[in-house]
């Protein structure tokens, strides 16, 4: 043999004794599995070293999604996604998995109800590694327009029946005073009614004067509804994106949701207002997604709400931001903007599927000049209440390119509410009283905002 082939295969040798079991294991390492449940859609991502390639099919009777994944071998990292089904989910019922074939691992997804899914990767990014993932989402899209006007039909309808049912209440406490004698020809007709009587006592009927007919109303006024104000509140990140963490821990996705829904309800108690929101769980919403939720409820305001993150922990304040089409007000500003544009990376958003739909012009869209006018108003008048709550890190609204903030048609802003990486005011918006005043000053600057600004433009009959 020659003696430089000898020494090679010598070193080889060496170099496999040096390798331990995991390292001489065949196939892709599965890092962590996670299901996101949520109403829009339900996400399962399959975390590994190395990329991994799968193909799914659908089966009918019952409605199950078959995935099959090469060059993978069975292991307990993967048989942990069984137990990541949640009961509420709304379209997956359970998760099989089983070695198929040599180096196939067979996933069986038990659905609720058939889905229209998309499968994609992503590279790493950030604490990521590679993600295979499997978005469901449901064949007919829900019209989130209709469901507002279904929302507050139910709430007035619950108004109603609380009023009824107090009222109710209240007459079957009440004695009834005794009825005078019956009244000469001239007056109403009478007819027979009963009261109520007192415990223990029995009351025979009695004759009082028939009540008036409503007034008739005239069919044109029937048909007529109110305006209904639409505010699009768009919790940020969420799902596979966590945002900013302080200190503690705390995840810039949760208390952004918090918030968000506390003002939801705020604004949900004034009468011809109703929020809605981007989201309103923990999943991921890619941007241009929380633009065309916005668009498709014509809503009249969109704001976006986010907790600010910065290297070092003494910077503080809140901040307010608006578009800008002629660069960012301040490298601040632009660092911030990029920052948050980067959030489908970190969130994973499926590109290819996007482009096909063509949904990317709600984000390419030029805004006009006077939606960063109205935009400018709002966010002054929410920067202006903000400042009595907590401290500010800038006085003025700021601009900058912010991706959620581009819809041509719709009013914008992004409010940093707090420096969640300070950790004063981490252990501020973890503080249940600080966000209810967060959210009072939110709400007076929109109904302030609104109040000097009314929702004419359109004539939206809802």
């Amino acid at each position: 043999m020659n003696p430089a082939r000898r020494t090679a295969l010598r070193r080889m040798g060496s170099l496999v004794l040096l390798l331990g079991a995991r390292d001489l294991a065949w196939g892709a390492a599965i890092v962590g599995v996670r299901v996101w449940p949520a109403a829009d859609y339900s996400r399962v991502t399959i975390e590994s070293d190395q990329p991994l390639a799968a193909r799914h099919f659908l089966t009918d009777n019952p409605p199950r999604l078959v995935v099959d994944i090469d060059q993978l071998e069975l292991s307990p990292a993967l048989r942990e996604l069984v137990g990541k089904v949640q009961s509420d989910d709304p379209y997956i019922a359970g998760v099989r998995v089983g070695q198929n074939q040599p180096r196939v691992v067979r996933l069986v997804v038990d659905l609720k109800q058939p889905v229209a899914p998309q499968q994609f990767t992503l590279a790493p990014v950030a604490a990521y590694r590679h993600r295979l993932v499997f978005d469901l989402y449901p064949p007919q899209e829900r019209d989130p327009l209709l469901e507002l006007i279904r929302e507050r039909e139910r709430a007035g309808q619950q108004a109603a029946r609380s009023v009824q049912d107090a009222l109710g209440e209240f007459i079957g406490r009440i004695e009834k005073p005794p009825v005078p004698p019956p009244a000469p020809t001239s007056a109403p007709p009478l007819v027979e009614r009963h009261t109520i009587p007192a415990p223990g006592a029995s009351a025979p009927p009695l004759m009082t004067p028939a009540p008036e007919a409503p007034p008739v109303i005239p069919p044109e006024e029937q048909r007529r509804i109110d305006r209904l104000v639409v505010v699009a509140l768009d919790p940020g990140h969420g799902g596979e994106d966590p945002g900013a963490v302080g200190p503690s821990g705390l995840r810039e996705k949760d208390v952004v949701l918090a918030i968000a829904l506390k003002l939801r309800d705020r604004l949900n108690s004034v009468p011809g207002m109703r929020a809605m929101l981007t989201r309103d769980a923990d999943f991921f919403v890619p941007l241009h997604e929380r633009v065309r939720k916005a668009r498709r409820v014509q809503a009249d305001l969109f704001v976006s709400i986010h907790a600010d993150a910065f290297f070092t922990p003494q910077a503080k304040g809140a901040s307010v931001f608006a578009l800008s089409d002629n660069g960012a007000t301040s490298a601040a500003a632009r660092w911030i903007a990029n920052k948050e544009n980067a959030a489908d990376l970190v969130g994973g958003a499926n590109t290819p599927a996007v482009k096909d739909a063509q949904v990317l012009r709600a984000m390419l869209d030029m805004s006009t000049t006077a939606q960063i006018k109205d935009s400018l108003k709002i966010g002054r008048e929410v920067l202006e209440r903000i400042g009595r709550v907590g401290h500010l890190h800038k006085r003025q609204v700021e601009q900058a390119g912010f991706a959620v903030l581009k819809a041509p048609d719709i009013p914008s802003i992004l409010v940093e509410t707090a420096f969640i990486s300070n950790p004063d005011e981490e252990a501020k918006l973890r503080d249940e009283d600080y966000q209810d005043r967060l959210v009072e000053a939110l709400f007076t600057g929109i109904r302030r905002y609104f109040a000097r600004n009314p929702p004419l433009a359109r004539q939206r009959v809802l």
